[in-house]
């Protein structure tokens, strides 16, 4: 009787044993699938912002920059709204049309929350302004007298105007 009771410990450790090693194997292979999974949306990621990051430098060079309304596809010694961000996403291989209103027809529609640095925001309607969200409720954009520069899109008119955001970056 010791013997067979001595058995089935024995098979009973052997099959924990096995099942733990199984579980084990099973959990590894579905982290390095994970971990996989992460790095390729990790890259992706760092990608995008990458590019949102090359425009907004891109962008900030010409801080100061005059604003002249109708302002020639091309220029940088004068921009408005649009030519500015036209040029500055050229810049980056990213082609947009030449107006604020074609503008904010291309890329994805991206809700006020979910905003992303580098996605184009609009204002007015009919849209008539287009800046570059540069994060924390910021806007890189041209107008007026300050030409080229950076406001606070959550205050003032820019909050009481804001009307879509478009995601071009892919």
């Amino acid at each position: 009787m010791k013997k067979n009771r001595l058995s089935k410990s024995l098979l009973g450790i052997t099959l924990s044993v096995s099942l733990l090693a199984s579980a084990n194997l099973f959990v590894g292979t579905q982290s390095a699938h994970a971990a996989n999974s992460t790095a390729s949306i990790t890259a992706a990621s760092t990608a995008v912002s990458g590019k949102a990051n090359s425009i907004i430098s891109t962008g900030e060079q010409y801080l100061g920059v005059k604003y002249s309304f109708g302002s020639q596809k091309g220029r940088t010694n004068t921009f408005d709204c649009s030519s500015f961000t036209q040029y500055v996403y050229g810049k980056n291989g990213i082609n947009l049309p030449r107006s604020s209103k074609q503008q904010s027809q291309v890329g994805t529609y991206v809700p006020r929350s979910q905003l992303q640095p580098g996605d184009l925001v609009f204002f007015y309607s009919p849209i008539h302004h287009v800046g570059i969200y540069i994060g924390n409720g910021k806007i890189l954009h041209t107008y007026g007298s300050p030409g080229v520069t950076i406001s606070d899109m959550n205050s003032g008119w820019w909050s009481r105007n804001y009307k879509t955001a478009r995601r071009v970056i892919n």
